[in-house]
């Protein structure tokens, strides 16, 4: 007699499977999800540098940033961004300011006349420093 071979897995086996990959998505599942977010700022980001390069060729041009009471130059329009410019001085000074919207909210980068970057909001904490961040509460190098 012979006796029959069996092939195939144990209810255990996939059990023990499935438990397994259920942890490693649990763990890579929010790092990626940070990532994908992440990946989002560096368009506000370039947005608001180039803003900042028109805007100094207009003070260069003319010797002001305003044109009548508002900003001369229309501000750049980016995905998940609403961007904004706020003059000072009577024209002589502005700051733009890149404002998260829907799954960037939480996210508030500016750059003023001057050249000054801020990370002025965070889901992660805020820099102390004058960069912007894509990280958190650490400056970008």
């Amino acid at each position: 007699m012979r006796k029959a071979s069996s092939s195939g897995f144990t209810l255990i086996e996939v059990m023990v499977t499935v438990a397994i990959l259920g942890i490693l998505a649990s763990i890579a599942l929010p790092s990626y999800s940070a990532y994908v977010q992440r990946s989002k700022v560096p368009v506000a980001l370039d947005g608001l540098q180039s803003y900042f390069a028109r805007m100094e060729q207009r003070y260069q041009d003319t010797g002001n940033y305003a044109s009548g009471t508002a900003c001369a130059m229309a501000v750049p329009t980016v995905n998940h961004f609403t961007v904004s410019c706020e003059l000072q001085s009577s024209g002589q000074a502005f700051t733009a300011t890149a404002t998260g919207s829907g799954s960037m909210s939480g996210y508030t980068y500016t750059i003023n006349h001057q050249g000054v970057r801020r990370t002025t909001a965070h889901p992660k904490g805020a820099p102390s420093g004058n960069c912007w961040s894509t990280r958190g509460s650490t400056c970008d190098t």
